[in-house]
């Protein structure tokens, strides 16, 4: 797999992941809630994961049920960024 092919497959699954707790992360980071520079650096963490798969079953899974998910599994390298994005909504 190309370079280019592995950051879009991570780049997607920070947007699906981002989808899944109800985040829009290209509208926080227009509105100045996540530095543009930040995304990359998020694409670049999720790269890092070991788990893609399990990542992307536990997507699919939420997707499928037309829930919203109150947080990211454990496992997941963005957890921390996507949980204070989630506290700047409250």
């Amino acid at each position: 797999m190309t370079e280019h092919r592995i950051n879009a497959e991570h780049a997607a699954l920070f947007d699906r992941m981002g989808q899944a707790l109800g985040l829009d992360l290209e509208e926080e980071a227009i509105a100045g809630r996540m530095p543009f520079d930040e995304i990359a650096d998020s694409v670049l963490r999720c790269k890092t994961c070991g788990t893609p798969q399990a990542c992307k079953r536990w997507l699919d899974r939420i997707e499928g049920s037309a829930e919203v998910a109150s947080a990211t599994p454990n496992y997941c390298r963005n957890k921390e960024l996507l949980s204070e994005l989630l506290e700047m909504q409250r």
